[in-house]
C-alpha cells in the first residue's frame, strides 16, 4: 500500500519511521493459494523492528541531501503524502515537563501504541482498517521523540478557550447534548466535505493527499472527499473580510526551501475545534528528505483561544495513486447516529420535566 521512512522531526527531534507497507485493498492475511504480502502489513514485531532499523538510515540521508527544484526554480514537494502518528495531539499530563522521549522509550511508546492499535476485533468494532492494510501501523506512521505534536506553547497543551468560546461551546452542548457540533452539524460525517482542515492533524485513516505545483501555484488535493486547496504565490492580497470559504482563502510565499501558506477569510458556518471565522492559519511545508515533508502550523484566533499554539508533524510520502475516499458507499451507520441522538435528547427532555 505505502512505502515507509523516518526521519528527524524538527530542529531536535529524532523521529523513527516504519518502512515498507504493502499494497491497499487487501486482507491482512492472504486467503490459501494467493501471493503473501511483506511481514510489515501482517506482523506488528517486523514492523517494529523495521521502524527502528529505517530511523538511522533516514537521519544519515536527511544530513546530506539537497531539495530538488521545479523547472521553473521552486522547491519541488510534488508527490503523494500520508497524514498519520501516534503521537498525541497534546502531552499527557504523566509526561509534565517532558518535551521528548529517549530513543529507547519512544520506541516502547510506539510499540505500545501499535499493539494496541492492532488488536481491534472487527467483531466488536465497525470499522477494522488492518483488514485491508489501512491500520496506521501498517502505513509509513512515524514513532517520535515528542511526547506530543502540540509545539507551542512549551507544556505541549492547547491554550486554555477564551471565556467567549466557553459560551459557545455551552450553548452548542445545550443544542444537543449528546454530541454537540461534533457529529449532526458536522459535514464531514454528512459526506459533504472532508477532514483534512485545514489544517491538518494525523489522526484519520482517510489521509492522503497529494501536492501538485505549476508556475505561480501549489495544489493540494486532500482526501477524504476530494477538498481541493489552490494556493496563489503572486503575492495578491487576500479576498474581502466579508467573503467567506470553507476551507479559507490561501496565500503562499517561498522561505528558502519552505512553503509558508497563510490562510483567512473561513466561513462563519465552519467550525474546526470550536474556532471562528477570525481564525489566522499559518503553516509551514518544508522537504526534509527525499521522503518527508514537515509539516507545520500555527493557529491565532483571539476569539477561541488565550494565545495562538503550534503543532509540528511529518508527512511521509507515499506511493500513488490517490484514491478516492467513497464516503456514502460505507456511511450506512449515519441513519442509526442520527436516530441515537435524537433518543438521548428525547430521554434529556424528560428528564426536565
Amino acid at each position: 500500500m505505502f512505502k515507509r521512512t523516518l526521519v528527524a522531526s524538527g530542529a531536535v527531534a529524532l523521529v523513527m519511521v516504519i518502512a515498507l507497507c504493502a499494497p491497499v485493498l487487501v486482507r491482512a492475511q492472504a486467503p490459501s493459494g494467493t501471493a503473501t504480502f511483506k511481514a510489515t502489513v501482517t506482523d506488528t514485531e517486523t514492523a517494529i523492528k523495521e521502524a527502528a532499523e529505517a530511523a538511522k538510515a533516514a537521519a544519515a540521508a536527511a544530513s546530506n541531501w539537497t531539495p530538488p527544484r521545479t523547472p521553473w526554480g521552486d522547491p519541488d514537494l510534488q508527490g503523494f503524502y500520508l497524514s498519520l502518528s501516534y503521537t498525541p495531539l497534546e502531552r499527557p499530563p504523566e509526561l509534565a515537563g517532558k518535551a521528548f522521549y529517549t530513543e529507547a522509550e519512544a520506541l516502547a511508546a510506539f510499540k505500545k501504541a501499535v499493539e494496541e492499535d492492532a488488536e481491534v476485533d472487527p467483531r466488536t468494532v465497525h470499522y477494522d482498517w488492518k483488514e485491508y492494510g489501512m491500520d496506521a501501523w501498517q502505513s509509513p506512521v512515524r514513532p517520535n521523540l515528542r511526547t506530543s505534536l502540540v509545539v507551542d506553547p512549551a507544556d505541549g497543551r492547547i491554550p486554555a478557550l477564551t471565556p467567549e468560546a466557553q459560551k459557545r461551546r455551552a450553548a452548542a452542548r445545550a443544542r444537543n447534548p449528546q454530541v454537540s457540533v461534533q457529529t449532526l452539524d458536522n459535514l464531514y460525517t454528512r459526506c459533504i466535505t472532508g477532514n483534512q482542515g485545514p489544517p491538518r492533524l494525523p489522526f484519520n485513516h482517510d489521509s492522503e493527499s497529494q501536492i501538485l505545483q505549476t508556475p505561480g501555484y501549489v495544489v493540494l488535493i486532500l482526501q477524504s472527499n476530494n477538498d481541493v486547496r489552490i494556493i496563489p504565490l503572486d503575492g495578491r492580497p487576500h479576498l474581502p473580510q466579508n467573503v467567506g470559504l470553507w476551507l479559507g482563502d490561501a496565500r503562499g510565499h517561498w522561505e528558502g526551501n519552505t512553503l509558508v501558506v497563510e490562510t483567512t477569510n473561513f466561513h462563519h458556518e465552519r467550525n474546526w475545534r470550536g474556532s471562528t471565522d477570525g481564525m489566522k492559519l499559518t503553516e509551514r511545508f518544508t522537504l526534509v528528505d527525499p521522503k518527508t515533508v514537515r509539516y507545520e502550523f500555527t493557529v491565532d484566533d483571539p476569539a477561541t483561544w488565550v494565545r495562538p499554539w503550534s503543532v509540528e508533524s511529518v508527512l511521509p510520502r507515499i506511493e500513488p495513486p490517490l484514491y478516492e475516499f467513497a464516503c456514502h458507499e460505507q456511511n450506512y451507520g449515519l441513519m442509526n447516529v442520527v436516530k441515537g441522538a435524537q433518543v438521548r435528547e428525547a430521554e434529556a427532555a424528560a428528564r426536565k420535566k
